[in-house]
């Protein structure tokens, strides 16, 4: 993976909780702890994406479902 080095500001609490993380979690870096948040972040924007599009899905769906056919057997 080709990456780019930047430079955060964290707060004290935050870094406490970066730092213990790493440990506890086996990680090899701060770089990796702040990869998982965002990663978790982009999966959490991901799912609302997901479920934004299934309501405008059901809505389509509600509005078709009933484009005159009856129920017949068959």
């Amino acid at each position: 993976m080709l990456a780019e080095k930047i430079s955060i500001s964290l707060g004290a609490d935050t870094l406490t909780f970066v730092e213990r993380f790493k440990k506890t979690h086996a990680m090899k870096s701060r770089s990796q702890v702040i990869e998982t948040a965002i990663a978790l972040l982009q999966e959490k924007e991901l799912e609302k994406s997901y479920r934004l599009a299934a309501q405008e899905a059901d809505a389509y769906y509600d509005i078709t479902a009933s484009d005159g056919l009856v129920d017949e057997t068959w």
